[in-house]
């Protein structure tokens, strides 16, 4: 199966893994299963890293792909269907532009995503498959 990370799981995955779910250990932990970050994912992370808004631990944002790498997280570009399809993502209350890329992403490529965020379900009804709880 195939998964992507939301930010928060991809940097608790990382740093602080007891923070994950038990479903989200375990998917993440299968070796049959393909595990993904988001290339905007590690753009959040940069952006909120230079504004401050984001603090890692001994770490700074251009060497995360490497730690991904050494746990079996791959990475997914944006591809240029995804990026000018993007309008078709019903606007809704959750407004952060990067979640709503990764939800995207997620939907095109029917991938399931794996994410605590409270407003990620509301997404479910356009295709968006969720693993969590």
């Amino acid at each position: 199966m195939n998964y992507l990370l939301d930010t928060h799981t991809f940097l608790w995955g990382i740093f602080d893994d007891e923070k994950l779910s038990v479903n989200a250990k375990e998917a993440m932990r299968t070796l049959e299963n393909d595990i993904y970050v988001s290339t905007i994912t590690y753009w959040e992370i940069a952006l909120k890293y230079a504004t401050g808004k984001l603090e890692l631990e001994g770490i700074a944002p251009d060497e995360l792909p490497q730690q991904a790498r050494r746990i079996d997280i791959q990475t997914l570009t944006i591809s240029e269907e995804e990026a000018s399809t993007f309008y078709k993502l019903p606007k809704m209350h959750h407004k952060d532009p990067f979640d709503r890329l990764i939800i995207w992403q997620a939907i095109s490529r029917s991938m399931t995503l794996i994410s605590k965020d409270r407003n990620m379900p509301d997404y479910q009804k356009f295709g968006l498959q969720l693993l969590w709880q």
